[in-house]
């Protein structure tokens, strides 16, 4: 609801740049597809090899 107002408001004061940013919106959501497929990766690996590390300490506690 936020970005719509937001982009009332640029309508209201530049409409050729507010109608620019409807159109490249949708372009660039999806030109960043990879890097959120990447950093989904990247963060699942950091939480398994945390996991990995502290594996044995956990295992001490539940001694």
């Amino acid at each position: 609801m936020i970005k719509f107002l937001l982009w009332c408001i640029l309508f209201v004061m530049c409409w050729p740049l507010a109608l620019l940013a409807l159109v490249l919106y949708p372009i660039v959501w999806l030109l960043l597809i990879p890097f959120r497929i990447v950093g989904i990766a990247v963060g699942g690996v950091l939480e398994l090899v945390s996991g990995i590390i502290f594996l044995p300490a956990r295992l001490l506690r539940a001694i």
